[in-house]
């Protein structure tokens, strides 16, 4: 039995910024596509997606295939969902509209004991479908799994701090579409005061924390504001989804249009 190593966490421990995608399509061409132009995580979409679970394994075989470290988003802690996605691979799990509720019960589902409560089998793609030493398997697989919290509530921003001091999870995701919303400044980029503030109040109390900030910047496909972002101190840039770039590209030539 072997764990995958998470090359995300490695390349996060020693200081890089990594980047990465949102996909929507369900097509293992873009997580290959992903990998080759130099990502480093695809973020499979179980939320707002129409991606199901046999789907979503094809697209964690790609990833490995191509070499992408590949994290799900799912629709909420929904225990067999979260192990059955973790027994096919997933490096790690991204709940929506987290708060230290749901993401107790996150953690509780996605690591074995006695750290969780996650079902074990040994004869799961994750564990390479041989048994083999349980007790060190599962202790390296609680250590590599990533559990990521996205923060889109402004009540989450209450007494954050102490939300980002919840042992087990690994990152927080600042979704500027909900956040921005809830803060009664929609489609608002992080140039602006209020979520920029909220932003910066995350990075805080994430670095001093020893946990990571991340965010998406799809609403701004640009790099001098990705770059920004990323010097305001968050780790973890995801450039948006397939869609976004998709349409990015295609948008970026209308002028061509007579």
């Amino acid at each position: 039995m072997a764990v995958k190593i998470n090359a995300v966490r490695q390349r996060l421990r020693a200081g890089h910024t990594v980047v990465g995608i949102i996909v929507f399509t369900a097509s293992p061409m873009v997580v290959e596509i992903a990998a080759a132009s130099g990502l480093d995580f695809v973020i499979l979409d179980m939320e707002h997606s129409p991606l199901d679970l046999d789907r979503a394994g094809h697209l964690m075989r790609a990833a490995d295939a191509a070499g992408i470290t590949p994290f799900v988003r799912i629709p909420g802690v929904d225990r067999a969902l979260i192990n059955k996605l973790l027994n096919l691979g997933a490096a790690g799990i991204v709940l929506p509209h987290a708060n230290s509720v749901n993401c107790s019960e996150l953690l509780k589902a996605m690591r074995y004991a006695p750290e969780g409560e996650r079902g074990s089998c040994q004869i799961t793609r994750a564990a390479g479908y041989v048994r083999g030493n349980w007790d060190d398997y599962a202790s390296m697989a609680n250590e590599e799994v990533m559990a990521i919290a996205l923060v889109e509530d402004a009540a989450t921003l209450v007494n954050f701090e102490a939300f980002a001091g919840l042992d087990g999870i690994d990152a927080y995701f600042v979704g500027p579409t909900d956040l921005s919303i809830a803060l009664g400044v929609p489609g608002a980029t992080f140039d602006d005061k209020t979520l920029g503030t909220a932003l910066n109040e995350v990075i805080a109390a994430t670095k001093k924390h020893g946990k990571y900030a991340m965010t998406l910047i799809g609403n701004k496909l640009e790099p001098g504001y990705a770059t920004r972002v990323a010097q305001r101190g968050v780790q973890i840039i995801v450039l948006g989804t397939d869609g976004d770039l998709f349409a990015n590209a295609i948008t970026s030539f209308s002028s061509l249009k007579s």
